[in-house]
């Protein structure tokens, strides 16, 4: 049976390896060995030393790490920012220096399109093919298995790869060749950055109104207004409760991508800009760490 890597156990990282261990012999790696090691106390699973050691011994890995900079590291055993992206990418203790030809990686993280065409580039340099595939469904949806999956590369390593994906997944599509995957999960974050701002406005709406706030989400969740958001978010908001969820740190990072990368395409994100900024002011809050439903409280301040 194929030996299956997975690098990064953050909070989504983490319960997505721990499915991959129930069907598929798992090893995983981390860059805080600890982690690795509450993880194999849960789940069935060895754990790498190295990217290069994993790659070694796995015909397909998947990452689920931070930023770009966090990506090239990885995949040349780098964990902290290095300008030179040949030298990176060329590293001695990477995963292209072990990866035998044929094998995939499945980058899950919400990076730029640009680097993944590189890194695409860089592994077919190798031999070895790559799928951008960012997922959406956060937190919860890692833990219980229903992410969406939306993946850009080439068709046969997709239809392999989905094998494993189908463990911590509702649904994957390919979305086009090297960069697509990245391209449709900008969109994604545009429309919900969106759909939280309103959703924040008609709660903070309906407070200010003496509405029952309980009774307008039954009533307007059944028409055009209903989303994700409203259904998963109304009674946290309504609460002041934050602590969970998508953090805003990351949902600034994953507007940013998007944002430059609409400035390449010519196309306009007026809102989406207006949003990160009052993201910015969550931030200004403290509230890093808070769930990107916090857009209420921002209102809420102001008042």
């Amino acid at each position: 049976m194929k030996i299956i890597g997975f690098i990064g156990l953050g909070v989504m990282g983490f319960p997505m390896a721990g499915h991959i261990s129930k069907a598929f012999p798992t090893q995983v790696y981390n860059r805080t060995l600890s982690k690795a090691e509450d993880w194999a106390e849960v789940y069935s699973g060895s754990i790498a030393t190295s990217p290069k050691e994993m790659g070694a011994s796995c015909e397909e890995v998947f990452l689920c790490v931070g930023n770009d900079d966090d990506v090239k590291g990885v995949q040349n055993l780098l964990c902290h920012y290095v300008p030179d992206v040949k030298e990176v990418i060329a590293g001695d203790e990477g995963l292209l220096s072990s990866l035998k030809s044929g094998s995939i990686i499945v980058d899950h993280t919400t990076t730029s399109a640009t680097l993944s065409r590189e890194m695409s580039n860089r592994c077919i340099d190798k031999g070895v093919n790559y799928l951008d595939a960012p997922v959406s469904g956060g937190q919860a949806g890692a833990e219980n298995a229903t992410l969406t999956i939306m993946v850009g590369g080439d068709k046969d390593s997709y239809e392999k790869a989905c094998e494993t994906m189908g463990h911590y997944s509702k649904f994957s599509k390919l979305m086009g060749s090297s960069g697509s995957g990245q391209l449709t999960k900008m969109v994604n974050q545009i429309c919900i950055a969106g759909l939280v701002q309103g959703l924040a406005e008609g709660i903070n709406f309906s407070l200010k109104s003496q509405l029952d706030i309980s009774e307008v989400i039954e009533v307007i969740s059944q028409g055009a207004a209903q989303s994700w958001q409203m259904e998963n978010r109304w009674e946290t908001m309504s609460l002041d409760q934050y602590d969970h969820g998508f953090a805003v740190d990351h949902m600034r990072k994953d507007l940013k991508i998007a944002i430059e990368e609409a400035q390449k395409q010519g196309a306009s994100l007026e809102i989406t800009k207006l949003i990160d900024r009052y993201y910015k002011d969550i931030q200004d809050m403290g509230g890093n760490r808070w769930d990107t439903s916090s857009l209420l409280k921002r209102l809420q301040n102001n008042d």
